[in-house]
């Protein structure tokens, strides 16, 4: 698994898709932190994360669409299911090497939040009561760290399925972005509708409805086996195809 985690990982390098996600991740996250704190002048972090979730409907097809779309266009795929490793192993390694490039542009993003920290001394330095709290919440930050990366995760095991059932990279990615993007816009749909059980069942697929606690800083057990359940669910369909495909 490992072999495989560092030859995908070096891959996203060897062709300009991993300097598009991260270029485009970067520019959009600094260009939301402008917008929802910088320019309004707030410590409140949870809406810049809350629009980055909103960017995963972009960004995580560009991570996965190749994963597996590719090695079936080009004919490399049969060298996958003969090598010495696991159907699980070779999944399991495509999908921490997207996980690994996801996690590390997020945390780089964080610089984002550098001025906010530096004013926020300035203005703590500068004020009469010292008691007094200046500047973002740390707890909020990690929560929503914590949330947008769950979210993601299971985003990406999402793309990792739909890159495996095709060879066509752009249909890979159309149908990973309308896949994602029903998961999260589906709860906006609960308030036109009239129906209970309706309103539940999508509350259950939407993955916003379970980040609102990360938004308060508050760590969720239940969302995290959520959405640790759907990266695992998508993982497992995905082991299945191949295995099938290795065995047909």
């Amino acid at each position: 698994m490992f072999a495989i985690f560092k030859k995908e990982l070096r891959g996203y390098f060897l062709n300009p898709v991993g300097y598009v996600y991260t270029g485009i991740f970067l520019a959009a996250s600094a260009l939301i932190c402008a917008m929802t704190t910088i320019q309004e002048a707030s410590y409140d972090t949870s809406s810049y994360f809350q629009y980055m979730v909103f960017t995963f409907i972009i960004l995580i097809p560009l991570l996965t669409m190749r994963a597996f779309s590719e090695e079936r266009k080009t004919r490399t795929e049969q060298l996958l299911l003969t090598a010495p490793v696991s159907i699980t192993g070779m999944v399991l390694g495509k999908y921490f090497a997207a996980l690994a490039l996801f996690v590390s542009t997020i945390l780089v993003s964080c610089i984002n939040f550098f001025p906010l920290v530096s004013y926020a001394i300035v203005e703590q330095s500068q004020s009469a009561d010292k008691g007094v709290h200046i500047g973002p919440v740390g707890g909020q930050i990690v929560g929503c760290l914590i949330g947008i990366i769950l979210i993601g995760a299971a985003f990406i095991a999402l793309g990792l399925f739909i890159s495996s059932l095709t060879e066509n990279q752009l249909s890979a990615a159309v149908i990973t972005v309308a896949a994602i993007a029903v998961m999260i816009l589906v709860g906006a749909m609960n308030d036109y509708i009239g129906s209970e059980f309706v309103r539940v069942v999508l509350d259950w697929i939407s993955v916003l409805s379970r980040y609102d606690k990360f938004a308060y800083g508050l760590f969720d057990f239940s969302a995290l086996l959520y959405y640790i359940s759907i990266s695992g669910v998508f993982l497992f369909l995905t082991v299945r195809i191949y295995e099938k495909r290795r065995w047909g």
